[in-house]
């Protein structure tokens, strides 16, 4: 992996995606965080710390590359927090898992909870989950006693290379670490995954944060449509030769 610069004025120059008087997008690199995840370094503390507040809209993880959407002013991402917590922002992501078993497309149904540590799980055990066809799910008398978070992605399957399978994906609902706990326990762990792949094999977490589309009442026409590319170390366990064309097929899927 790239070493992440950690300057600010070069991390926001080079990541930059999008920006305007109200938001700025950024392509963020695996490695550094969004705000607040223990005591890392984060985006919006290296924003601060040169006397920029950013807000953010939403997060991705520290090991997830791409997309984030951060607010400049409170107005601005009230408007937008609303969509995501409404479930109107689009999301799109790109992962590379290990398997290729899964179906064209398909649909993860599983609700979540917190378990031991704090860390997120199916709200059920991993035998009662039911996989007819292209839909994983669990029947509501299997749930735990426990707190769980109705959670939905959708996917469809772009390639398949040797081990790996390129996926993209949209997760309808927003909780934490949703798509990586959804893939590993229907036994689609993604690559390098430091949550489930204890290898250390690989140099990344093949999560990238692809496209975000949702509205911003200030722009004319209202119509926000942000897309961050991965960068050319994402694709590289599919040894892709045109990733361009890789894209474009991800592009008409979803």
């Amino acid at each position: 992996m790239d070493v992440v610069r950690t300057e600010w004025p070069a991390l926001r120059d080079e990541a930059l995606v999008a920006e305007d008087s109200a938001i700025l997008a950024l392509n963020k690199p695996a490695g550094i965080s969004v705000t607040g995840e223990r005591h890392d370094i984060d985006v919006v503390e290296l924003a601060a710390a040169t006397g920029e507040t950013l807000y953010p809209v939403h997060r991705i993880d520290k090991v997830t590359s791409g997309l984030v959407l951060l607010a400049k002013d409170l107005t601005a991402h009230g408007q937008l927090t609303r969509q995501f917590n409404k479930q109107t922002a689009v999301k799109t992501y790109l992962a590379i898992v290990a398997g290729t078993g899964l179906p064209e497309r398909g649909a993860i149904d599983l609700p979540l909870s917190v378990g031991r540590k704090n860390r997120v799980r199916i709200a059920a055990p991993r035998e009662r989950i039911r996989h007819a066809g292209d839909r994983w799910s669990v029947d509501a008398r299997d749930l735990l006693e426990t707190k769980n978070y109705p959670s939905l992605t959708e996917f469809a399957t772009v390639s398949r290379t040797g081990e790996y399978t390129v996926l993209a994906l949209r997760p309808v609902t927003g909780r934490r670490h949703q798509i990586r706990v959804h893939l590993a326990w229907i036994g689609y762990p993604i690559v390098g995954d430091p949550l489930f792949d204890k290898t250390g094999a690989h140099p990344r977490t093949y999560l990238h944060s692809w496209r975000l589309g949702l509205t911003a009442p200030w722009r004319t026409p209202p119509e926000l449509d942000l897309v961050a590319p991965p960068g050319p170390d994402f694709l590289a366990p599919v040894a892709a030769d045109d990733t361009t064309a890789l894209l474009d097929h991800a592009a008409t899927l979803l």
